[in-house]
Parts: C-alpha cells; structure tokens; sequence
C-alpha cells in the first residue's frame, strides 16, 4: 500500500479492478478544502488515458511490474516467439500485446512488462525507432511538390507500409518510430 504522497511518474496502481500507469500528476492545496492529486491514469491493456482526482493521503494498491528484456526470435501459430536476454527462456506471446508488431523483424529487442505477482505479461515494447529497408515504393516526380510535406507509401522489409518523403527510394535504410509508425530519417550506410 502506498498513499498519494508516494505518486511517481510510470508506478502502476491498481485502480477499479484494472491495472494503471500514472502518466503525469500534481498535488494541488486549493485555499479553501482539503488537498487533492490530480492525475492522468493510463490503462495498462487497453492504452486508453482517463483523468481522475484522489483525495491527499488517500491509500493505492500498487501493482509489482517488471520490465524484462527479450529477442525476437519467429512467429508461428502459437504466437510470436521471444526469448529471454539473460535467463534464456523462451516465452510466445499473442499479438494484442504488442506495441506495434508489423514492425518486428528476427533478432529485435522486445521489452516485455510483467506483472511481477502473477507472472503474468501486459505488454510488450519494441524500441522507440526501428532501422528498416524500404523494399518498394514508387520513384517520386522531379517537381511533384505541390505541398511542403510531401508524402508517399514505402513497404518496408516486414511487409507493413508506412509514409516518407518523396526522396526515399527503393533498398534505403531508414529509421521508424514505432509508436505511430512515422518516419523518421533515413540512415546512412
């Protein structure tokens, strides 16, 4: 148990028989009443950001999360594969819990958040940017700059089709965000 007083960015809470991650907090002293925390909650399955107000002092379940680190090995019929960094151990996790999985190619880190009671994986990261090879995209036009963010459709080596400029090209290496699958540079061989 904790209290409002222990409120740190990234604890998880149990709340409303869910799990959360506070996303960001402030203690307010109004004038007149008594203290409160206002905070922004983030569902740990669903992702989903909900505001709510705990009174000062009041008591929170925290929940035990562990962040551990994993491979990426292959993907079959009973999920995708990883493997444990240090222990060796391989685990095989459903889709739904990854962050963004038409961007894992063989051998990327995975992050996998555990509920360190249960045993039980929530999520699973990849990194915040991704280095891939374009493998087809159309030749952008001399000239074909209308607007100033100029955009075109690339498949990449996963197969998952993302936007760039019109200056990438076919067997390029660039780098992608993938928290929303943007571009974000092209990287120099």
């Amino acid at each position: 148990m904790a209290s409002t007083a222990d409120f740190k960015n990234g604890m998880c809470i149990h709340y409303k028989d869910d799990l959360y991650t506070i996303v960001q907090f402030q203690h307010v002293k109004p004038g007149k009443g008594p203290a409160f925390v206002r905070t922004k909650l983030k569902n740990v399955k669903t992702g989903k950001i909900i505001d709510n107000t705990f009174n000062s002092g009041v008591k929170v379940d925290v929940a035990r999360i562990e962040r551990r680190p994993h491979t990426f090995l292959y993907k079959d019929d009973m999920g995708y594969n990883l493997m444990h960094t240090e222990t060796y151990e391989q685990i095989a996790l459903e889709e739904s819990l990854f962050n963004a999985p038409d961007l894992l190619k063989d051998g990327d880190p995975v992050e996998v958040v555990v509920h360190a009671d249960t045993e039980t994986p929530l999520y699973a990261e990849l990194p915040a940017h991704v280095t891939m090879q374009v493998t087809y995209t159309e030749p952008g036009l001399r000239g074909d700059t209308s607007s100033t963010n100029s955009l075109k459709p690339a498949t990449i080596e996963t197969g998952a089709t993302i936007m760039v400029p019109l200056f990438i090209n076919t067997d390029d290496v660039i780098k992608v965000d993938t928290r929303d699958h943007s571009y974000v540079e092209r990287v120099k061989a």
